[in-house]
């Protein structure tokens, strides 16, 4: 998992991906490419 500051980018590079809000923490997953997922930090 990369931790950014900014996951604006990171969700345009694949379709698939969503934002989530869990716990006060931003989080990108993708459940067909998991290779995408981040942490907004």
């Amino acid at each position: 998992m990369k931790i950014r500051n900014s996951l604006k980018s990171l969700r345009e590079r694949h379709r698939d991906n969503q934002l989530v809000r869990r716990k006060g923490r931003v989080y990108i997953i993708n459940k067909t490419q998991k290779r995408y997922k981040a942490r907004q930090g």
